[in-house]
């Protein structure tokens, strides 16, 4: 029991002594003010100038490139010369126009009247967008289906330079409906001709299995290979 006693004693001597050394050293105060300054706002020493707002029409540049000088505008007089000059500048023919593409028909069906005079046979085909640049086959006219064979054929089709082109006739049936068209060799022979959208083809059979085509461009301005070709030769 005594020495419990002294022990509390001694445990009570401490924490005085404690509270002594905390009072000489006012630790607690210390953190008080530690506390309050956190809380203070700091103020700016030197703050920041607000940027002045560009006047209405000046554009705003960074100041890495505010030094360098300004650069061209290049739509400078467009609102005198409307937007739609600009464009036409730039733009890319897009297609033949309904003259344009009248005459190559015209021209086309002029042939076809020539070759019937001599009791051969001929078809005119106009070329749209999708025939002349993605199609892998060309569907024949009905008005020609009396001169073709019922069943499914290789053809040889001529151009204007002699050129031959391996093809295949295909004639489907269903009831009373018929679809004749060439195929295997037509993408080949379009792409290699430079097709375009209005351009109007006559194709002649010169012998049951072949047929030599004229080509009439509905773009005025195109000039074929064999053309320039042949020009230089001359010289």
């Amino acid at each position: 029991m005594a020495e419990s006693n002294s022990y509390e004693e001694q445990r009570r001597r401490q924490i005085e002594e404690n509270r002594r050394k905390l009072e000489e050293l006012r630790l607690h105060h210390l953190s008080a003010a530690v506390r309050e300054a956190a809380a203070r706002p700091k103020p700016n020493p030197n703050p920041r100038p607000k940027r002045k707002a560009p006047e209405p029409g000046e554009l705003r540049r960074s100041g890495r490139v505010a030094g360098l000088p300004d650069q061209p505008n290049y739509l400078d007089g467009a609102e005198q010369r409307g937007y739609r000059g600009v464009y036409e500048a730039y733009a890319v023919r897009k297609g033949p126009t309904d003259e344009e593409r009248a005459g190559a028909v015209a021209k086309a069906e002029e042939l076809q009247r020539r070759i019937h005079r001599t009791r051969c046979p001929a078809f005119v085909k106009p070329m749209s967008h999708s025939l002349a640049m993605n199609a892998v086959q060309m569907l024949i006219p009905k008005d020609f289906f009396k001169y073709l064979p019922e069943h499914d054929e290789a053809v040889v089709v001529v151009d204007e330079a002699d050129d031959e082109f391996h093809m295949m006739y295909n004639a489907h049936r269903k009831g009373k409906h018929c679809h004749y068209y060439l195929d295997k060799g037509w993408k080949g022979f379009a792409f290699d001709h430079d097709l375009a959208d209005g351009d109007c083809l006559v194709f002649h059979m010169t012998e049951r299995a072949k047929f030599k085509v004229y080509i009439f461009r509905a773009n005025p301005d195109y000039e074929s290979d064999h053309t320039s070709d042949d020009s230089e030769d001359e010289e």
